[in-house]
């Protein structure tokens, strides 16, 4: 049996339900879970949340985060600003298979106000189980960084 993966997980205020739920199913499956926050449903700034959830992935802590909000725009930018992240946004199955496959992606980005949560737990689930494919997409890959 295979360890299953550690995941840094936060969001704002408009992510907060699904974030929630997001925990659960990933305990439920045997991962190892951090969550970043937010608490609660109250107004909050999701850079304040992005943040460390990328630094503690940057730093090898934890192998994926997950960052939700309304559109996955503002937590992808922010998470986007630190040198060893790739965070992706991921609306569907298949971009979170090819964001994986073929940019190595280590941050999951999912739009809470344009997807239900069992999609957003199918999308979860698609990113954590697929490997990158290396090969050609590795070089590209190794040019991403500043």
């Amino acid at each position: 049996m295979t360890a299953k993966k550690t995941i840094a997980i936060g969001g704002d205020h408009a992510g907060f339900d699904y974030k929630e739920a997001l925990v659960s199913f990933l305990e439920n499956a045997g991962y190892t879970v951090k969550n970043f926050g937010a608490f609660t449903a109250d107004s909050v700034d999701y850079p304040d949340f992005a943040h460390p959830v990328a630094s503690a992935v940057e730093r090898g802590e934890f192998e994926y985060g997950i960052l939700v909000c309304g559109s996955a725009n503002g937590v992808a930018i922010t998470a986007n600003k630190h040198q060893g992240i790739r965070a992706a946004i991921c609306w569907q199955e298949q971009l979170a298979s090819l964001a994986r496959q073929h940019n190595d992606a280590n941050v999951l980005c999912i739009p809470a106000r344009f997807i239900d949560v069992e999609l957003a737990k199918a999308i979860t689930d698609t990113f954590l189980t697929t490997e990158f494919e290396g090969g050609r997409h590795a070089n590209r890959v190794g040019k991403i960084s500043c």
